[in-house]
């Protein structure tokens, strides 16, 4: 049996009221696309998502539908489709979100074309009938790269500052080298080490134009709308993430680039603490805590001294007072 040409991973948890317009977007694809591969991870949702997907199995062609009988989260389900994955390129497309027609078949051509690792594209940002472009913040385009050059400078948004697994397309070879699965358990922030291990640790990239993927914002079911423990998995997904840039043999050069992402997240988490239940504040303090004792302190002091006044006043608790005795308000 030959190989798929495309294998797409589709995790969902309670998706009955999204799916849908998420599998049609694949039902469309297969009009350019050879052999066509979705793996669906009902993730053990308690709606009809199951009814949903055994729907779609009579319209797209080779679709697997991985069940879980309780949610294992974002990473965990995306690591079982990759392990279930057959195709010569690989591609995540989450349960709420869906692709503009020929998308895929472009993606492929490209990554073909070019002969790279893997390729990114912009992305649009859809909120009811609102749709806004967030591009990659790499300029050249059509371009082979090596990936590492896209990590700085620390003082700007970078490729590492854009983590979304969804946004591009990856050849088998970064699935067999072990460069495409995510630390496991991570419910947030999964893509954090991620994208840090595959810039530092593949071989080539570039950024292209494609047919537009459309992230759906708003979602009352989506993680970034709701405050519980798992919004604090950032703190491990940070720690595994700087693990990677320390296990780096130029580890020094990308310390700023971490210490300033990290610093930016924290900041984010913290200014939404007063809606968090007293113990996720708590957990949430210890755990900012714990992420900056664990950083070079002499970049910590450099970068303090860039912070903006607003995230000095948010993250004065969590860096020691000669720190910020260094820097006037």
């Amino acid at each position: 049996m030959t190989r798929p040409d495309i294998t797409v991973i589709v995790p969902v948890l309670n998706g009955e009221d999204v799916l849908g317009v998420t599998l049609e977007s694949l039902v469309r694809q297969q009009e350019t696309v050879g052999h066509l591969q979705v793996i669906g991870i009902n993730d053990g949702s308690t709606d009809r998502t199951g009814d949903v997907f055994a729907h779609y199995a009579k319209r797209i062609g080779d679709l697997t539908v991985i069940t879980h009988d309780e949610p294992v989260g974002l990473a965990s389900a995306r690591n079982r489709g990759l392990e279930a994955a057959e195709g010569d390129r690989l591609v995540f497309l989450d349960g709420d979100d869906w692709l503009a027609p020929g998308r895929l078949a472009i993606l492929a051509g490209h990554l073909d074309t070019l002969g790279c690792d893997f390729v990114r594209t912009d992305h649009l940002i859809a909120r009811g009938r609102s749709r806004v472009r967030h591009t990659v913040p790499f300029f050249p385009r059509g371009e082979v790269c090596s990936p590492r050059t896209a990590v700085g400078p620390h003082d700007h948004a970078t490729m590492v500052d854009y983590p979304y697994a969804w946004a591009g397309m990856f050849t088998r070879r970064l699935l067999e080298r072990g460069l495409l699965h995510f630390h496991e358990g991570l419910a947030t922030a999964e893509d954090r080490p991620w994208i840090w291990r595959l810039h530092l640790q593949a071989d080539t990239f570039a950024v292209v134009d494609a047919p537009p993927l459309f992230y759906r914002r708003g979602s009352a079911t989506s993680l970034t709308q709701i405050l519980d423990a798992r919004q604090l998995d950032f703190v491990r997904a940070f720690d595994l993430a700087r693990e990677v840039v320390e296990a780096d043999h130029e580890a020094p050069r990308w310390r700023p680039k971490f210490v300033r992402q990290m610093s930016a997240i924290a900041a984010h988490h913290l200014g939404r603490a007063s809606r968090m239940a007293r113990p996720l504040r708590r957990d949430l303090d210890r755990g900012v805590r714990t992420l900056f004792a664990s950083v070079d302190q002499e970049v910590l002091a450099q970068q303090w001294a860039e912070f903006s006044p607003s995230r000095r006043e948010r993250l004065r608790h969590y860096v020691p007072a000669e720190i910020r005795r260094s820097v006037k308000r």
